[in-house]
């Protein structure tokens, strides 16, 4: 059956949707199994020895790529080893490597792709990544600002809608209103899920005091017991949005021990941080009777974070994969000839003193009235051509015409 594939490249996690486009009425989207936790897959692309990637597969942090979506439209590159990557060609090979992904187990490939992205994208960005894309042989792609995937997941009226994001790496607020991104922020040096990790982890290492603190680095039997216990950390953090206390394993010399961790003791850990974001959203929504606020990313599991947003607050079960179907959704609509997201400018920055602010620019704004917005005209039907991805299925495969060439037997080598 045709369906229409939403993706979302995140910092960390990349996530991916379909939506059948058979039957009448509102489709859920199904969230598709990439081959990591909760069906997504890492964020992260190994160049390996032969110059093709590797995705989602740890590694040398000198050969791995992490974190490029979000640098999209930077003119730094990303450096693996001796070569030098564009973030926009490496997230197209995410892209067309799950959409290769979802070809295979659907035995067709996608009558459209809708791609989430970062609602500060502006002309550029997306331009370069419209051209990565194509180059990857995925021409026909649809670009929507994460805040308007996430609202596309819910049967909203036409009030504005809150949006607040909050993933492992990032974070953003946004105001969305009828298709649009009317306000946006993101919090200048906003502690995000990987900060609440780091807590926990200086809440074990005060715990254990000089036991943990006094161990040599270089003794051979302590040398991975930060890394594994910073794995330990991140998992208790998921562990304690479903129940109210865990317990935290440290491998020791001396053998293991367990550090304790309620739920009360965690978010008085992390309120603070949460408390400073509930803060800049509720300055970018300042003005606007919201509808509803959605809570979006990984981080959005936390009990703590809906309790303390204001209004109407909608829990999802799997926040993390929000943007991913609500795209496949919106893509759907798209094809059908309902709501369409305009592919133009979806962020509006929020005008504001505040020093929270990613971009103060003074003064105030108010959100638009009703009034302001009018129906677009009815659009002529679309036809629907299935997308003519590559025949190769494997990024190791399609990231040739892409990967740096050159690379000298020497250097292959040294790695």
């Amino acid at each position: 059956m045709p369906y229409v594939l939403g993706v979302d490249v995140g910092t960390t996690r990349t996530a991916a949707a379909v939506c059948r486009l058979g039957g009448a009425g509102r489709a859920e989207p199904e969230v598709v199994g990439l081959g990591g936790p909760g069906g997504g897959v890492a964020t992260s692309l190994q160049l390996t020895a032969d110059g093709a990637f590797a995705v989602g597969e740890p590694g040398d942090p000198r050969w791995t790529a992490v974190g490029f979506a979000r640098r999209v439209g930077d003119d730094v590159p990303v450096v693996l080893g001796t070569e030098r990557c564009a973030a926009e060609e490496l997230t197209a090979l995410m892209v067309v490597w799950v959409a290769g992904q979802v070809a295979e187990r659907e035995g067709e490939p996608a009558s459209h792709v809708v791609l989430a992205h970062p609602p500060g994208w502006g002309p550029h960005a997306k331009g370069l990544l419209r051209r990565a894309l194509r180059a990857v042989g995925l021409a026909e792609v649809t670009l929507l600002a994460e805040p308007l995937a996430a609202a596309a997941n819910h049967p909203f009226g036409r009030g504005p809608v809150g949006v607040f994001s909050l993933g492992s790496h990032a974070f953003s607020a946004a105001v969305v209103r009828s298709g649009e991104v009317v306000a946006w922020a993101e919090g200048v040096d906003q502690a995000a899920g990987a900060d609440f990790d780091d807590l926990v982890f200086e809440h074990v290492r005060a715990t254990l005091g000089r036991a943990l603190r006094e161990l040599d680095p270089e003794d051979p039997r302590t040398r991975g017991l930060h890394g594994r216990l910073r794995r330990d950390c991140e998992a208790a953090k998921r562990v304690l949005s479903g129940t109210v206390g865990t317990a935290i394993p440290v491998h020791l010399p001396d053998g293991p021990v367990e550090v304790p961790l309620s739920r009360a003791r965690f978010e008085e850990l992390i309120r603070p941080a949460v408390e400073q974001a509930v803060a800049v959203f509720e300055r970018v929504a300042r003005g606007a009777a919201l509808e509803a606020t959605v809570p979006v990313g990984g981080s959005a599991r936390i009990p703590l974070i809906p309790s303390l947003l204001p209004g109407r607050v909608v829990v999802e079960a799997a926040p993390e994969t929000a943007a991913a179907r609500g795209a496949a959704l919106a893509g759907r609509n798209l094809l059908l000839g309902l709501d369409e997201p305009e592919d133009g400018e979806t962020s509006v920055l929020v005008r504001d003193d505040d020093p929270l602010l990613r971009f103060p620019v003074g003064g105030s704004t108010a959100v638009p009235s009703d009034a302001d917005f009018t129906a677009p005209p009815p659009r002529p039907p679309i036809d629907i051509t299935p997308l003519d991805l590559p025949g190769r299925r494997s990024v190791r495969r399609v990231v040739r015409g892409l990967a740096p060439i050159g690379r000298s037997r020497n250097a292959e080598d040294g790695r």
